[in-house]
């Protein structure tokens, strides 16, 4: 049987800090490699690549992943500022079109820390560049010191919805992850609902209301260890079912 594919969003990096390239994080590479049953394939987050309805002709499912670059307030209604930090429109233009279609036609998608936040800017929500700086929220950040082993260490719990979507997957009410985000979610898109919250009531795990397949996001990073993260590794299996049932149908 050929195994599906599932398309990785890719981000721009800059080789020697003067060669542009399109890049995707190993560990991304190796949760969906190791955990979905399907092929990875990096989508350059460029929008003459292809049109949206011919990715998804290629990919049975998408991941999308964190990225330094934020989605441009100008699509939700806000000016830009300094503490937004820098854009990737290129990567707004091909992302945004892309949730929205793969939610229509019933193809997964799973998003990661950007990704959350594209999940609930392609839905009519809005975002906070720091969500630090809202009285009672901690520093969701990640750490500037430090090993990548103590960058991605398991940092808060996230109290989940009873009978939710991820209580589903994961089998807790609880559970605990990493933190690595300057943004988050400031007003919810009408079809998106909170089913995540970390103890400073910021929004951590997403769904799409009414959605036909999965649509999941979550704000903190379960690519990293995730085959052997009991948190990340149920939820990137029960995306790549739902992957493999979209392929074989």
């Amino acid at each position: 049987m050929v195994k599906p594919v599932i398309g990785i969003i890719g981000n721009p990096h800059l080789v020697n800090d003067r060669y542009p390239v399109q890049s995707v994080g190993v560990s991304n590479i190796e949760a969906v490699a190791d955990l979905t049953g399907a092929i990875p394939l990096m989508v350059p987050a460029i929008p003459k690549v292809g049109a949206i309805s011919d990715l998804i002709d290629v990919c049975a499912g998408f991941v999308l992943t964190g990225g330094r670059p934020n989605v441009h307030p100008s699509h939700y209604g806000h000016e830009p500022t300094d503490k937004h930090g820098t854009f990737d429109p290129d990567r707004d233009a091909v992302t945004l079109p892309l949730i929205r279609e793969c939610v229509a036609r019933g193809v997964p998608v799973f998003g990661i820390c950007r990704g959350f936040q594209e999940f609930n800017v392609a839905f009519g929500g809005t975002l906070h560049p720091e969500i630090r700086e809202i009285p009672g929220r901690m520093n969701h950040r990640m750490p500037p010191d430090g090993t990548l082993e103590e960058q991605f260490e398991l940092r808060h719990v996230v109290s989940l919805s009873d009978g939710g979507a991820f209580h589903r997957v994961l089998g807790a009410r609880e559970v605990l992850v990493n933190s690595l985000h300057g943004q988050g979610i400031l007003d919810r898109g009408p079809r998106i609902v909170i089913e995540g919250y970390a103890p400073d009531e910021t929004p951590e795990a997403i769904v799409v209301e009414g959605a036909s397949s999965f649509a999941m996001a979550v704000q903190w990073h379960p690519e990293w260890n995730a085959a052997n993260d009991p948190v990340s590794r149920p939820l990137f299996m029960a995306f790549g079912a739902a992957v493999s049932g979209y392929a074989a149908h």
